[in-house]
């Protein structure tokens, strides 16, 4: 996956973040968000038991001992705290996660997600994907919409391990970024150079958008 691709769908995410939040960050694609959040102040939290993530460190901040659940090195914030995992998931069980921002290998049309089991695989289990789906306020797939052999990960029915059935609020991805309600999935923004039905087309999934008047996004 090219860099770029990745940071276009990290900035995208940032845009979603509200000044005084607190967010978990998911492996991979959420890890590179805090590069994008300029002045806006949120409370980054990282399951193994940091609040208050900073951007990557330089050459000259690099400490070993201070890393992110993917055991990637990161800064901390003027005022971060650090706590044991029983604690970090204590925060996450009890509901004071404003959001979460999580990878994925698939999402179905009603917003449920499969980001830990792939078939045929040796996997380590399922961590902290289940409590955060089902703990956090709200959940934010971060995410290329097709996989490296070109299938969609917006799917009509999981054919992965569900990680929750607590439906997830929005996914942004390269190509589009979708919201699910009720109604299942739908269009919020389309981040590519092409039209409503040629992203349908591409997805195999008859697409709408959230608010249209005559196809026309609100």
């Amino acid at each position: 996956m090219a860099q770029n691709t990745r940071f276009k769908i990290a900035k995208r995410v940032a845009q979603e973040l509200e000044e005084g939040q607190i967010v978990n960050l998911g492996i991979g694609i959420p890890t590179l968000v805090p590069q994008f959040l300029g002045d806006k102040r949120v409370f980054l939290q990282s399951e193994n038991g940091l609040l208050g993530i900073g951007p990557s460190p330089t050459e000259e901040e690099l400490d070993i001992d201070l890393i992110n659940a993917g055991k990637e090195p990161v800064t901390a914030i003027s005022g971060a705290s650090y706590f044991n995992s029983a604690d970090s998931f204590a925060l996450i069980r009890g509901g004071h996660v404003d959001v979460a921002i999580l990878g994925i290998l698939e999402v179905d049309v009603k917003g449920e997600i499969a980001n830990w089991a792939v078939p045929d695989q040796p996997i380590l289990g399922v961590g902290g994907a289940m409590d955060l789906v089902a703990g956090a306020k709200k959940v934010i797939i971060a995410a290329t919409l097709f996989d490296k052999n070109g299938k969609s990960k917006l799917v009509q029915n999981l054919s992965y391990k569900t990680s929750g059935v607590r439906n997830v609020d929005l996914f942004v991805s390269d190509y589009a970024v979708f919201q699910f309600d009720n109604e299942g999935v739908k269009v919020l923004e389309i981040l590519e150079d092409m039209t409503l039905k040629e992203l349908s087309e591409k997805v195999g999934i008859q697409l709408e958008y959230v608010d249209s008047i005559l196809g026309i996004p609100k």
